[in-house]
């Protein structure tokens, strides 16, 4: 290929990439961090750029519940353990309420829905159940990651004497074990996020260190939705 063929497929994945809500929403959520950590609470540029985006992103999420509602009521793998179900419906369960409930929140930032008590109340809960939505997703993350560990473990010993990373089955494996593993990471640091934007322990976790968690949080969110690049065609 030319360097203008490796320039032009290149920058079609970057198209791809941007075309996609999900995407500039994570996007602007490390925008919105990292604006609350630079900001750390005080009034001016930074914390004005924290709350415009952190407005701005609600638009990306208008029916998003949908998706989360849909995830609820669709079959489960077929070898889940029953834990492991209840915590993941659980998740979209939460997730899903969370990201309904905040539309309301955007009609009270915007002026739409006038009672801004209740709209303040309503962003509380959603909260609540965003935090509840991560501590799912950890839990289920660490219950899917000690079932690959085991797998494995098992597939290792099938594979004693080869190579086992030239296995496609073992390297399967590993490739889901370390997504599951960042998954984890980042579900870990949306919980402390979580706390620092519901002020529940704003001592230890003030707005920097909710900005600085929350900013990382959204890099590994831009990272896990990179799209695959194409595979060269061997001749």
């Amino acid at each position: 290929m030319s360097t203008l063929d490796v320039a032009r497929a290149e920058l079609a994945l970057v198209v791809l990439y941007l075309n996609k809500a999900e995407a500039r929403d994570k996007i602007c959520r490390a925008i919105q961090y990292g604006s609350k950590y630079l900001s750390n609470g005080e009034p001016g540029t930074a914390q004005n750029v924290d709350k415009s985006t952190s407005l701005a992103r609600k638009v990306f999420r208008l029916f998003k519940f949908v998706n989360d509602l849909h995830g609820l009521i669709s079959p489960t793998p077929q070898g889940t353990p029953l834990p492991l179900v209840l915590l993941g419906k659980s998740k979209n369960a939460l997730l899903s309420t969370f990201l309904f409930l905040d539309q309301i929140v955007w009609l009270g930032r915007t002026g739409i829905y006038k009672n801004k008590e209740r709209a303040d109340l309503i962003g509380r809960i959603s909260l609540f159940c965003w935090m509840g939505a991560s501590i799912c997703t950890t839990l289920v993350e660490v219950g899917e990651l000690g079932r690959l560990s085991a797998s494995m473990r098992k597939l290792e010993k099938d594979l004693k004497n080869t190579d086992k990373y030239k296995n496609e089955q073992y390297r399967a494996k590993l490739q889901k074990s370390n997504e599951r593993s960042l998954a984890l990471v980042k579900a870990a640091m949306d919980i402390v996020v979580a706390v620092g934007l519901l002020q529940l322990a704003p001592k230890k976790v003030n707005p920097r260190v909710t900005g600085a968690f929350g900013f990382v949080s959204s890099l590994i969110s831009c990272y896990q939705l990179l799209p695959s690049p194409p595979k060269s065609k061997t001749p």
